[in-house]
């Protein structure tokens, strides 16, 4: 039975509805005399505790305090103006002049703040306004009147001293400058990270051909196969990997590879049909200067292929298509999303979107709002934490091909803009994407995020012969290959085996990608909650016997995955393996616990011997599964700069050897996939899209199937046919939006 005091205590205000309510609407406190403020350590927010009106009757005559409007949510990325702010109060904070010209920004993001942070952010001040996420005391709810400040985190490379360091800037009078202020940040930290070497930028790029094209011995080398006019000639840097001790990051090198154009009216020359082969090239970064040439041997330039390149019609020699009809995605009444800032309902999903320079797309705060279960979180943080691409030729200069696409370049600085009808179909909303360039600048990716809705075909249908069921609630991570062939040039006469010839004098090694989903899971789990677990399933058959007397038993048996060694394993289609998160003190309406399934698509595990050298840097790839407990600074698998980075194993293969418990915890799942590419003559010039991925599924998260709610198709069935009038021309169908994320 509660107390008087309990029962005095002043209720939670009920969240409002999202949509005729403003965050400072929504976190009004109640009435309470003169409140004290307290500052709480483990989120950095000040609060006010409600009074006990049983204790002080008066006090309950106070004023209703209304917490401060927040312009951005705490996941929000970084603005324009926030980038800006966060460069200058570095550079400002330079010593001297001198240091302050010498520093370059290779990436300024989110300092992501604690996950109760986000939950105070997500109870009182934006969407979905979940009181029921705000930590409580013995002494009653605490409430906050405002959120910490939102930070940046950047890393500066010193082009003179060719060390890189992280500085942590707080962000709180950004925005003064409307309000006749200044924009101000404050440095909280600063440290350098010794034997690094962070990713190259663009900017770098550029220098190093333009610096490669006018060294004397390389215009002389070009002139002995020909080339006189360095306007053809394109010089593509690489970053050096890691060998042996030349490469080590005292040195910021890049090897270029070279190709050379053919002389053509092409708006749209592929150069990389003519590669440069036997020309060794080795350049120092930090000051720009070629410190290593050396002409190894002449392979004269491939001929001119006339199937070499991709553009329209007549431009490449050739006619487009003439009998394609145009296929329009109509949707009269608008989209079933809603889009508030970053934040995203589509029918019971909401989740919020963000993007860092490294990952590009980032999704946050993923859950499911299920009827009288309220919300339920699935996953705190998804993104695509590297990619890496192995070669499998062991000539020079192939056996070094094997980037880090996210941790030497970025995946989100690489990005494209979107365009209507072209990537993306029906009512899209876009958004855009900011992030520094290398002196500072503020660069922005407009239509770089794009969402909508796909119809993906029957969700589910019944028939008296036949159920087919598709269940809503998962999660598709699919990722489309395509792309030019990076080639080499033959001698003539010469064959390898170890790629394909795609025509005369040119050939395409064969490589694979790997990319890494990196997934902070949170099933049915509130922020500071550490309630999950990973389960293993392998199909089993039965062994002969009375169990099995016809031979066609075979059962799912489950192995819990207690610690993180025991948690490195591999995809196995033979056993139909997979993978189950659950919460561990959340069940259904069976008894069994709640959970969300990983369901591996194709893959494979890297096609070289255990002392391959690009292996050091990506041990991650020696397994397709990887689970550890939550640590904030466990973001990336090879570790935060893997460019040039001689410690063998760094990040993913070392943080399991603590062997933390994962019997209930925070879960981390880090999901290594991939494909193996034997190149084909229809991959050129320009290679068809390819598909691959995974998903996520509930498994017994929902008492029944969550799609059954889900209205059918309006269709208007006239003929055999359904889709087809005796003119034989097409009949308006309205076609429903399945429910797929």
């Amino acid at each position: 039975m509660a107390t008087a005091s309990q029962k005095a205590t002043p209720p939670l205000p009920p969240p409002p509805s999202s949509s005729c309510c403003t965050a400072a609407d929504s976190a009004a406190i109640p009435r309470a005399a003169a409140p004290q403020q307290e500052w709480n350590a483990a989120t950095d927010v000040p609060l006010i505790r409600p009074v006990d009106s049983s204790t002080n009757a008066s006090a309950a005559k106070g004023v209703t305090a209304m917490p401060r409007p927040q312009s951005s949510h705490p996941l929000d990325p970084l603005t324009s103006a926030e980038i800006s702010v966060a460069v200058a109060t570095v550079r400002a904070a330079g010593a001297t002049p001198e240091l302050r010209d010498s520093m370059r920004f290779i990436e300024v993001v989110l300092l992501e703040p604690d996950k109760n942070v986000v939950a105070l952010a997500d109870a009182y001040f934006f969407p979905p306004f979940q009181p029921s996420l705000l930590p409580r005391t013995r002494g009653g709810p605490l409430i906050p009147t405002k959120l910490p400040p939102r930070c940046a985190r950047l890393v500066v490379y010193n082009k003179k001293s060719n060390l890189t360091s992280i500085w942590i800037v707080e962000l709180l009078q950004v925005h003064a400058v409307t309000r006749g202020g200044h924009h101000r940040g404050k440095v909280i930290s600063s440290h350098v990270v010794p034997d690094v070497q962070p990713p190259m930028d663009a900017e770098e790029y550029a220098e190093c051909e333009a610096v490669v094209k006018s060294f004397p011995p390389f215009i002389e080398a070009m002139k002995k196969r020909g080339i006189e006019d360095m306007d053809l000639v394109m010089v593509d840097p690489w970053c050096v990997g890691y060998y042996s001790e030349a490469d080590a990051p005292g040195r910021r090198l890049a090897k270029p590879l070279i190709f050379c154009q053919s002389e053509s009216d092409c708006p749209m020359e592929n150069g990389y049909a003519r590669p440069v082969e036997g020309i060794y090239v080795l350049v120092d970064m930090q000051n720009m200067v070629v410190i290593e040439f050396e002409d190894r041997k002449l392979v004269p330039l491939p001929p001119v292929d006339p199937l070499r390149n991709y553009t329209p019609g007549e431009t490449r020699g050739g006619s487009d298509r003439s009998d394609v009809k145009p296929l329009q995605i109509i949707q009269p009444e608008g989209p079933s999303f809603r889009v508030n800032g970053y934040f995203v309902e589509w029918q019971k999903w909401n989740f919020r979107i963000g993007f860092t320079p490294k990952e590009g797309l980032v999704i946050y705060s993923v859950a499911y709002v299920d009827g009288s279960h309220g919300r339920r979180p699935v996953a705190h943080r998804l993104s695509f934490a590297e990619m890496v691409v192995p070669y499998g030729d062991p000539n020079d200069p192939h056996y070094r091909k094997n980037a880090f696409d996210a941790g030497e370049d970025g995946l989100g600085k690489n990005a494209h803009s979107l365009k209507k009808g072209c990537d993306c179909l029906g009512y899209i909303k876009y958004f855009d994407a900011h992030f520094t360039n290398f002196t500072g600048g503020v660069e922005t990716i407009e239509n770089c995020v794009c969402l909508h809705e796909e119809d993906h075909g029957i969700l589910w249908k019944h028939q008296d012969w036949r159920t087919g069921l598709a269940e809503d609630g998962r999660i598709e991570a699919e990722v489309k290959l395509t792309g030019i062939l990076s080639l080499g040039a033959l001698l003539p006469g010469e064959f390898r085996k170890y790629g394909t010839m795609i025509a005369p004098g040119l050939y395409a090694p064969v490589h694979q990608h790997f990319f890494v989903a990196r997934m902070d899971m949170s099933v049915d789990s509130k922020p500071g909650e550490a309630l999950n677990q990973v389960v293993e399933v392998n199909m089993k058959i039965e062994e002969p016997g009375e169990n099995n007397v016809h031979n066609n038993a075979f059962y799912a048996e489950e192995t819990l995955l207690r610690s993180e060694l025991e948690a490195m394993r591999d995809c196995n289609s033979l056993t139909a393996r997979h993978w189950i998160v659950r919460n561990t003190r959340t069940c259904n309406r069976t008894g069994q616990l709640t959970g969300y399934k990983l369901v591996p698509g194709s893959n494979c595990l890297p096609l070289a011997g255990s002392e391959a050298k690009f292996l050091r840097r990506a041990a991650f790839l020696k397994h397709n599964f990887w689970v550890t407990t939550y640590s904030r600074n466990e973001m990336f698998p090879g570790g935060e700069f893997p460019n040039q980075n001689p410690r063998v194993g760094e990040g993913l293969a070392t943080w399991v050897k603590q062997n933390r418990s994962l019997e209930e915890t925070n879960i981390v799942l880090w999901y290594v996939f991939g494909i193996t590419h034997v190149p084909r003559l229809e991959d050129w010039p320009v290679m068809p899209v390819e598909h691959i991925g995974f998903m996520l599924t509930p498994h017994g998260f929902f008492n029944c199937s969550p799609a059954v709610d889900v209205p059918p198709n309006a269709c208007e069935m006239d003929s055999k046919d359904n889709d087809i009038k005796d003119n034989g021309s097409s009949k308006p169908i309205q076609s429903g939006l399945t429910a797929k994320l």
